[in-house]
């Protein structure tokens, strides 16, 4: 096989899920698997821990409806919110729970059930707090089942605390008139953060693949996931270059690896000698098997990135392995 491997342990994101849950002392655990579950395979991590999660968040109508036609029954809230009569009708049909944030998306989805998304300062999705009421005017209360908002920057104690206030007044207009609801503003930062944070449940999702969000540290939480590239030729340096580059030195025998930069692993983080082609790196020696990405972390400070990226680039055109 020539595609790279990803060995993901289904039981570490057991355990992280675990961890999770235990915080969240008795809130909702929504799950989050968006992305194909941040690289890891949403359709097994969710099979994986759907006795753990109460609700699977994703980011599109198709990652729902690919958890449906995988066998998961748990409620799925989309994230994004539908752009057309035929997102809200396949909605609909697979059972989804929409994310409403305007007016329109409200006249838009019928009777589909739906959260509605508060813009409290990440300015990505939401409506703002003074057209919270012509949504809610637009909406049939049957179908809202919660609201929730997002902090933008978890990390910062005053820009939370900011965001809650905005969000404390949101969540009161809405249960004045749907009273049974769930009110969730806390993602993984937000959990770590834990008091008022935590609200109804939390959204999490990089924390159950191990690692944390900018300012909060992981302790107790283990990666699931390392990544592997196969070697493809063991040969006597020929003199001349290594991959499209210059040899600046004379070598002995080397490794060539079936990896590159088409494999979501870019130029600017050196694996072996010189730069990643696009489907192939060089190496001195080497085994016939190496890891080349077992720390998300570490690989994206070399990257100057951060591991959400990481993660979900180094295993798009991988062959996933699960440990069970």
């Amino acid at each position: 096989m020539q595609k790279t491997l990803s060995v993901i342990n289904l039981r570490t994101i057991r355990q992280n899920a675990l961890k999770i849950r235990k915080k969240l002392d008795g809130r909702k655990f929504f799950a989050v698997v968006k992305a194909d579950a941040y690289g890891h395979g949403a359709e097994e991590v969710s099979r994986a821990i759907e006795d753990i999660a109460d609700c699977f968040c994703v980011a599109l109508i198709e990652e729902g409806v690919a958890l449906r036609v995988a066998g998961i029954t748990k409620p799925v809230l989309v994230l994004a919110p539908p752009l057309d009569k035929w997102d809200a009708d396949r909605a609909r049909f697979y059972n989804l729970t929409v994310t409403v944030n305007s007016a329109a998306t409200a006249r838009l989805i019928g009777d589909v059930p739906c959260h509605i998304k508060v813009n409290t300062g990440m300015n990505r999705y939401g409506c703002s707090l003074k057209d919270l009421p012509s949504v809610l005017s637009a909406l049939k209360c049957g179908n809202v089942q919660g609201v929730y908002s997002h902090l933008y920057a978890s990390q910062d104690a005053a820009a939370s605390r900011a965001q809650l206030e905005l969000f404390d007044r949101a969540e009161a207009l809405v249960r004045a008139k749907v009273p049974h609801i769930c009110a969730h503003i806390a993602a993984s930062g937000g959990l770590l953060r834990g008091g008022k944070y935590l609200k109804d449940g939390a959204r999490c999702g990089i924390l159950i693949y191990g690692y944390a969000p900018s300012g909060f540290g992981s302790s107790g939480f283990r990666p699931a996931l390392k990544v592997y590239a196969r070697r493809a030729q063991f040969t006597e340096f020929a003199g001349g270059g290594i991959g499209y580059n210059r040899a600046t030195e004379t070598y002995g025998k080397l490794s060539v690896y079936r990896l590159g930069y088409a494999d979501g692993f870019p130029r600017t983080v050196p694996l072996g000698e010189k730069t990643l082609c696009m489907d192939a790196f060089i190496k001195k020696n080497g085994s016939r098997l190496q890891c080349v990405m077992s720390d998300a972390d570490e690989f994206a400070a070399r990257y100057g990135t951060i591991s959400y990226e990481v993660l979900t680039s180094v295993t798009h055109r991988s062959e996933k392995v699960y440990i069970r």
